[in-house]
């Protein structure tokens, strides 16, 4: 027993009982009562009295993935636990290596392990030997039992039987049928008309677009997608051609051609052979048209920073015309909108995103650098909205600006803390950079590998030979040694030869730090003519965690350090309250103070008020009408409460020009 674990005094012992089966309908002597009662028995004789029962109900032993067990694992290296006891060794684990990683953590925390049925525990030598063993061969029993049912299923295959998994969309498995058959009265003529479709169409994104507008779902009440049409077309179980042992696993790595089962006219089809051929020479077409331009070309800058201020969902992304300068923009979509048509967002063209980013973290840069000079939030607020690409900005979202103006005030914000060491000009010295943290980690990997690999070996020889050993071994020194050579030579002075790359990147970098320090607006289509895409993608990258993008602008901005600033733009329907004639955005609110409703005056719900919907919020802004706090929504607002029913005041009854409205 570990002589490091912390002593308790007599009673103070817990123990933690697992129990197992792999199925619902284990033999009554393995059954999960059997187990628990056995080990509460075997409790008393120990005098242990304090103990937590973990039961995993149909997980396999072959890996560890199971609730139970890692619950229990948890309170192990809480050291909650002395004692670890099982009724068998397979009940805790089948496989080799998991228990040998299980083990060591038992050791380092002092943890006593009891099989019962076989009679040993580790706080002996022999039971610790007995351990090994015995394991050993519950391993060798599990690969030979799945071995045979390998068999088996090969077999099966070979003789055109169904082995389960997914019925192909068209087909089902009635009770005591042996194969899959065409379901000719429901999903079978969907399949016949997706193939038609598609010799008409010649596109998945479309078949899958008009299966959504007719209300056609999947199965599961799923949305079609163009992947799964993609998957259909390209199936031969539709011509009746079975094939099985393509995949290591469902989803996994096709293995050689060589170990597929094909067996051709197995079954019915739904489609013919010779429109499947047609089908899929299509798809052929249109896999090799235009493969450079489609496949990673290009780089996108704000390509997986941009999230749908309507759905929620990502953007899809592609180049648009060149302009007359040679720039050529990306634009960006909102999937679901491009997939399904069921999303309202507008697109949003890198013209429009690329100059708003880019001025926008130069003025909150400025704003760090000359914090002294600033006292109040609305000076933050026009620091940050200076330069013409925010003059339908009427003001960002207090919450953010609070948040931002503390960590200024505070001092929490230097340091670099809103944006990376790319803006510092200095470049800093050897052994700075990602690529040198990223050696660094490769390296401590490789002697872990090195250590686990000596370890595996003195724990069970009989898992590889000597010579085995040891060639591993030279392998993984030979790594380290060369990711050593790489950390060596970025810790040396660069001299007049360094690589060209990297001084572009520098260079690169260098200039962009400038830009954003400069007192000037920054043209951001004369910057991305000057340095490389790559650059400007891994700058925004670094600052950004993502970016909200609404009826084609930006709606929100969210750093990667958890700092969000919402934007409030103009009222997009009218310039000018229709009620007291103030302009929206540059008026605090609205004038008229009360409505008229059946020949009685009630007074406005004011912004924060309580019922409004910033109630509380003080210093909020009004999203729809850029109202301020303490001050009325301008008429026609969609957040505006109506101070007589409490329901939003446009909709209801009271509203001018609506069934019985005020005035």
């Amino acid at each position: 027993m570990n002589k490091n674990r912390t002593r308790r005094a007599p009673g103070e012992d817990e123990a933690a009982l697992y129990v197992r089966v792999s199925t619902r309908y284990q033999v009554d002597k393995d059954s999960l009562p059997f187990q628990r009662k056995k080990l509460k028995e075997y409790l008393k004789f120990l005098g242990i009295t304090r103990f937590a029962i973990f039961e995993d109900d149909g997980y396999s032993a072959k890996n560890t993935d199971r609730p139970e067990y890692q619950k229990m694992m948890s309170g192990i290296r809480r050291g909650q636990f002395t004692h670890l006891i099982v009724w068998k060794v397979d009940r805790i684990s089948r496989n080799l290596l998991d228990f040998a990683e299980m083990y060591e953590e038992l050791k380092k925390h002092g943890v006593t392990f009891i099989s019962l049925n076989e009679q040993f525990d580790t706080s002996t030598a022999i039971g610790e030997a007995m351990l090994k063993i015995i394991l050993i061969f519950a391993e060798l029993e599990r690969k030979m039992t799945a071995e045979r049912v390998m068999g088996i299923m090969l077999d099966r295959a070979e003789n055109g039987l169904w082995n389960g998994g997914h019925i192909p969309i068209g087909y089902r498995l009635d009770e005591g049928d042996a194969f899959p058959v065409p379901d000719w009265n429901g999903e079978a003529e969907l399949v016949k008309m997706i193939f038609d479709k598609y010799e008409e169409t010649r596109s998945t994104t479309q078949i899958a677009r008009m299966l959504y507008r007719d209300g056609i779902r999947g199965r599961r009440g799923g949305t079609w997608t163009s992947k799964v049409i993609h998957d259909m077309i390209r199936n031969p179980f539709y011509i009746g051609t079975y094939r099985y042992n393509v995949r290591e696993t469902s989803r996994g790595t096709i293995k050689p051609e060589s170990e597929w089962i094909v067996r051709k006219n197995n079954h019915t089809p739904i489609i013919s052979e010779e429109q499947f051929a047609r089908c899929n020479k299509i798809m052929d077409k249109n896999a090799s048209r235009n493969t450079a331009e489609f496949r990673n070309c290009y780089t996108h800058t704000f390509a997986g920073l941009l999230r749908c201020g309507t759905c929620g969902g990502g953007f899809i992304v592609t180049k648009d015309r060149p302009r007359e300068n040679g720039f050529r923009p990306s634009v960006y979509r909102c999937t679901k909108q491009s997939h399904t048509l069921d999303c309202d967002g507008k697109t949003i063209s890198e013209t429009i995103l690329g100059p708003f980013v880019l001025n926008y973290v130069a003025n909150m840069t400025r704003a760090q650098k000359n914090f002294d000079k600033i006292t109040t939030l609305d000076q933050l607020e026009r620091e940050l909205l200076r330069g013409d690409d925010f003059l339908n900005i009427v003001g960002i979202e207090r919450q953010g600006l609070n948040e931002m103006f503390a960590a200024l005030s505070s001092g929490a914000a230097g340091g670099g803390r809103y944006f990376p060491e790319i803006l510092e000009a200095d470049g800093g010295g050897p052994g700075d950079g990602v690529e040198y943290e990223i050696l660094k980690a490769e390296k401590e990997k490789a002697q872990r590998a090195a250590d686990r690999l000596m370890e595996l070996y003195l724990f069970d020889p009989e898992s590889m030979t000597a010579e085995e050993m040891s060639a591993r071994r030279k392998e993984i020194q030979k790594n380290i040694r060369d990711i050593q050579e790489k950390i060596d030579a970025l810790d040396a002075p660069a001299g007049p030869d360094a690589a060209d790359l990297s001084f572009i990147r520098k260079a690169s970098a260098f200039l962009i730090s400038q830009k954003i320090m400069s007192r000037k607006h920054i043209d951001y289509i004369d910057l991305a003519l000057q340095i490389d895409n790559e650059i400007l993608k891994d700058f925004f990258a670094q600052i950004i965690d993502h970016i909200t993008v609404k009826d084609g602008r930006i709606q929100e901005i969210t750093f990667a350090n958890g700092l969000t600033h919402r934007f409030i733009y103009r009222n997009k329907f009218q310039q000018e309250c229709p009620k007291c004639g103030g302009r929206i955005g540059l008026t605090l609110g609205c004038r008229v103070r009360s409505i008229t409703y059946q020949g009685k005056m009630y007074r406005r719900i004011k912004v924060g008020d309580p019922g409004d919907p910033f109630a509380g919020k003080k210093n909020a802004i009004c999203y729809d009408c850029a109202a301020r706090f303490g001050r009325r929504h301008h008429f026609g607002c969609e957040a505006e409460i109506c101070p007589i029913c409490g329901k939003q005041y446009i909709s209801c009854e009271h509203f001018p020009g609506n069934k019985k409205g005020g005035q």
